[in-house]
């Protein structure tokens, strides 16, 4: 039996996959969570195999709480299911421990899957992602831009372009105050720009927010 938790801000996205995944005889939906501060103390009490996650969530983003959970828990793999462009986070999430990534508009027989597929400790990627990785077609495509900016760098990037402040990032990502400031000066030098406006203009324009 494979147990699976589920992380989505959405109960109707939730709801779905719970009553899909649970007509399955090998597969259990153990939780459904709506926010990523709530994973902790849920893996401290159930045993959990399979966590799919939203990227974009209430208190904690999907990103740190997964960074978070695989270093406590190795053995739990995480799925990020999001309406995030796939061709973007995907290497991030990958970066930061995921196993598999999906984008929602995926159907669930895709989702099945891809939880079979990283149980058994594959990465599970969509046909056309997998492509993608294999074979970047321009030079500025997103994902090379992409690239070149650390998992982290991305997590800052997004709380600085829904209006963080320094202290609050800090706060969220649990990190120095000083060590936001270096991460955003990072960030100014490779979309070459000078200020944070033009920041969050250049981050959007190529989808990294």
């Amino acid at each position: 039996m494979i147990h699976i938790l589920l992380v989505d801000s959405h109960p109707i996205v939730r709801k779905g996959l719970e009553l899909y995944l649970n007509s399955k005889p090998d597969l259990k939906v153990i939780g459904s969570l709506e926010s990523g501060i709530e994973i902790f103390e849920f893996v401290r009490r159930q045993k959990v195999d399979v966590i799919i996650s939203e990227v974009d969530l209430p208190e904690l983003n999907g990103i740190t709480a997964l960074r978070a959970i695989k270093k406590e828990y190795k053995s739990v793999n995480v799925l990020m299911f999001s309406h995030q462009p796939e061709e973007i986070y995907a290497i991030s999430t990958l970066k930061a421990g995921a196993s598999g990534y999906l984008n929602k508009t995926a159907n669930v027989e895709d989702i099945e899957n891809a939880v079979r597929k990283i149980h058994t400790g594959e990465t599970s990627l969509s046909e056309k992602m997998d492509k993608h990785l294999r074979y970047e077609d321009t030079r500025k495509s997103r994902s090379r831009m992409f690239k070149k900016l650390s998992t982290r760098e991305v997590e800052v990037l997004k709380l600085l372009s829904i209006g963080r402040k320094n202290k609050e990032i800090a706060q969220e990502l649990d990190i120095n105050e000083k060590t936001v400031s270096t991460y955003k000066a990072r960030l100014f030098k490779k979309l070459n720009v000078t200020n944070i406006v033009d920041l969050i203009h250049q981050a959007k324009h190529h989808n990294l927010t």
